[in-house]
């Protein structure tokens, strides 16, 4: 393990994934670390608290660019590695996407089949979907095969159960005696100008907006996007792995966690507005479910939650780095929109990456945005 971060003094303002995952790994690397959070350690206002946490680079596939595929597939032997570290333990899954659509949806099924096959013909890393017959889908997630006649899987894709993860970091963060400062609302700025640290790093998510509009070289406007998810209690059902579902108007999934808690979600919505899930969507989404496994008929709802994705214009990462004369380091990661959990260890490599040598081979081959402010005042692009 790298010595470069010993004795170094960093403030982290955000205690959401990117920001507990940093605390860890740089206190894990013999450096004073300050979290700042507004909020309380139980991430009740963090869109990570309601993820669905699947890690599922082809699926996601077909509706993102190719670097954040990339950045998945990094991501994925991460998490192993991440997870096996923490003391607490955090479920992992790693037994692929069933695909699934019903008679009326072919068609679209079957662009999307063949939007993945030329996905993994760009990146010889995917793991090629499978088509299923009755048997073979019978065989690999019994529980819908009298349901469905055929479907699609995705090998190698996986999932991890995010409310572990994050209690699991929280654990994390008393062993390695990082200073937590609790409901605590703090202006990275101002952390600079008090020159008490080496770097401030801001995971503020969408409290960052303002951060972002005034950065030098930074032209993105920070967003939110609404997503919103149910949680069952369903013992009736037993899918044994993410499923999908070709739907009309957006593809509806279901992931399988323990204890028979199913999460569903699929909305999308251009909004920040954080009321609770309206009744179109509750039902859009119920009755969907009920149609892949009728034992969701008697499943208990346990939570209908919404929260906000931060999103950046173009829909994709990206740190910004201001080493300006003078100044404590400042480092803004945001805009990991739907994909927190499935990039969020690539996020991380490429940031210690950046604080530790001032550039990131890792952010360059994974196609990640870096911009950087620099004390010559020259604007750079380091990806």
């Amino acid at each position: 393990m790298s010595n470069s971060f010993a004795n170094g003094k960093y403030a982290i303002v955000g205690a959401g994934l990117i920001g507990r995952l940093l605390a860890v790994a740089l206190a894990k690397r013999g450096a004073q670390v300050e979290l700042f959070e507004k909020g309380g350690s139980d991430a009740l206002e963090s869109p990570a608290r309601i993820a669905a946490a699947m890690l599922a680079p082809l699926a996601e596939s077909a509706i993102t660019e190719d670097n954040v595929v990339r950045m998945g597939l990094h991501s994925l032997p991460r998490w192993k590695q991440l997870i096996s570290e923490l003391a607490k333990p955090v479920y992992f899954q790693q037994d692929g996407t069933l695909i699934l659509w019903h008679r009326q949806d072919t068609s679209d099924a079957e662009r999307f089949a063949s939007h993945l096959e030329g996905n993994c013909d760009r990146n010889k890393a995917l793991s090629r979907p499978l088509h299923l017959d009755s048997k073979s889908l019978a065989e690999i997630e019994p529980g819908v095969a009298d349901r469905f006649a055929q479907g699609l899987y995705l090998p190698n894709e996986g999932q991890l159960d995010n409310r572990q993860l994050l209690e699991a970091l929280l654990v994390e963060l008393t062993l390695m005696k990082v200073n937590c400062h609790w409901h605590q609302a703090v202006d990275p700025e101002e952390l600079r100008t008090n020159q008490q640290f080496d770097w401030v790093i801001d995971c503020r998510g969408l409290g960052a907006k303002d951060a972002w509009k005034n950065a030098a070289i930074s032209s993105k406007d920070l967003r939110g996007v609404r997503g919103e998810v149910i949680r069952l209690h369903a013992p009736e059902v037993k899918l044994r792995r993410p499923t999908r579902l070709i739907h009309p108007r957006y593809p509806i999934y279901i992931a399988p966690k323990e204890d028979d808690v199913y999460v569903v979600g699929a909305t999308e919505i251009e909004s920040e507005d954080l009321s609770p899930m309206s009744l179109r969507s509750a039902m859009e989404l119920l009755s969907a479910i009920y149609t892949v496994h009728s034992g969701f008929a008697e499943a208990r709802i346990l939570e209908m939650a919404t929260q906000c994705r931060p999103t950046l214009k173009d829909n994709l990462p990206e740190i910004y780095v201001d080493q300006s004369s003078g100044k404590t380091g400042l480092m803004m990661i945001n805009g990991l929109y739907r994909h927190g959990f499935m990039i969020s260890p690539a996020i991380l490599d490429c940031a210690l990456e950046l604080i530790s040598t001032g550039c990131s081979d890792t952010a360059k081959d994974l196609g990640l945005s870096v911009n950087m402010h620099l004390a010559t005042h020259e604007d750079t692009t380091c990806a």
